[in-house]
């Protein structure tokens, strides 16, 4: 059996029911989780897909362990914080794009690298190791050195480690502090997964190419920039290319970088081009963004 190990922050996720803006619906989300989610659905079952996180002690982790057993992913690195809760947030849409309200002050998952021989442990177990940016932001200092330290370790190892950069600048307690951590990750990253709109903001990339330039001068080996629906830029070692792919208007975006990376990671890990990977990882998104929520059964 092969590992796939996804690290992160899973949350409850809140969401206006379609048939009255008085209720709402209760779900599990957050940003690896759905790349871990997504990535059991496109790869075969020699891979085993584990999510490393903690949760807490409130009515809402037992619900959350019960739904990750249920969608066939591993919870042998799930640890439990007897004095915190697991996070929240809501999500509301317009046109189909959406705006997030969060409760996650006292989130458990912000000391899940606290434990450094567990992060040992599950490393040690992982064939190929998946992060972003978001877990990286709601961890303090020390925790962010020992992921990145590992995920270096684990990329010298012959591990296939990945990495979104998922920017967050609200998580992140400065632009400069968020840029730094970031761009110390490209160094752990066999596969760098940004997206272009964010990354332009925020570290002035002029173009694809200046982007995906930019994280293989970090020291990233293969880049892949999503470029919302439209042509992406990859960077790997054949040299620079650009696909072309068909867009589509969203019913609801949410998940569809996230839905996009598990569909890319699952293609390469068993042995499919990055071009190729590119075009299912496109395919799958676009299949996420004509349904409601971050959730949505695919076909791979």
């Amino acid at each position: 059996m092969t590992l796939f190990l996804s690290i992160g922050e899973a949350m409850v996720e809140l969401s206006r029911a379609p048939e009255s803006a008085d209720l709402w619906r209760l779900g599990f989300a957050g940003d690896t989780l759905n790349t871990a989610w997504y990535a059991r659905a496109c790869l075969p079952e020699s891979w085993q897909v584990e999510y490393l996180t903690r949760l807490g002690q409130d009515p809402f982790s037992p619900r959350m362990l019960e739904f990750l057993g249920k969608s066939r992913i591993g919870t042998t690195h799930v640890t439990i914080d007897p004095a915190r809760s697991v996070g929240l947030y809501s999500i509301e849409l317009h046109d189909g794009e959406r705006s997030f309200a969060y409760w996650r002050g006292q989130s458990a998952a912000r000391h899940l690298a606290e434990d450094t021989d567990a992060l040992d442990r599950a490393f040690a177990a992982a064939d190929a190791i998946y992060l972003s940016g978001i877990t990286l932001a709601i961890l303090p200092e020390a925790g962010r050195e020992a992921l990145i330290a590992r995920l270096i370790a684990a990329r010298a190892e012959g591990k296939v480690t990945a990495f979104d950069p998922n920017l967050r600048p609200k998580l992140w307690e400065s632009a400069d502090a968020m840029r730094h951590w970031l761009t110390a990750a490209g160094e752990g990253s066999q596969i760098l997964l940004p997206s272009y709109e964010d990354e332009a903001e925020w570290f002035g990339d002029t173009s694809l190419r200046a982007c995906a330039d930019r994280w293989l001068e970090a020291g990233a080996g293969e880049v892949i920039v999503k470029n919302g629906g439209g042509a992406m830029g990859l960077l790997e070692a054949g040299g620079y290319a650009e696909i072309e792919v068909e867009s589509s208007r969203p019913v609801d975006s949410t998940g569809a970088g996230d839905s996009f990376n598990g569909g890319y990671l699952a293609a390469r890990l068993t042995g499919t081009s990055a071009a190729e990977a590119a075009l299912r990882g496109h395919a799958i998104a676009r299949q996420v963004i004509a349904a409601p929520g971050a959730l949505v059964p695919v076909t791979a």
